[in-house]
């Protein structure tokens, strides 16, 4: 049987205020984070995610994974990750680092 993939919800409001609240130096280190738990190889996303989380658990326990799904497709859109699948699917998508990583 076939799983039926299930799209990442938006953020929710909470945490789209903690985002707006965070400096630009708190994000790049979250996106530092991120990256970190990628390498050459297609990862799933949902693992980079998950290891993300893990990383970060102590310093930022109030992020979810829909947040760092999001960090995830930032990280795509500024060229710093390549993707295949559909990021809009965590569980359905990989990443890797770009040569510029």
């Amino acid at each position: 049987m076939d799983e039926a993939p299930i799209p990442n919800p938006p953020l929710s409001a909470r945490e789209r205020s903690l985002l707006a609240k965070l400096s630009s130096a708190e994000l790049e280190a979250i996106d530092s984070a991120v990256l970190s738990c990628t390498h050459s190889r297609w990862r799933k996303a949902a693992m980079v995610v998950s290891l993300s989380m893990e990383t970060l658990s102590q310093q930022y326990p109030e992020f979810s994974d829909v947040f760092y799904a999001e960090r995830v497709r930032a990280l795509v859109g500024s060229g710093k990750l390549e993707s295949q699948g559909n990021l809009a699917y965590m569980r359905f998508s990989e990443v890797r680092q770009t040569h510029e990583a």
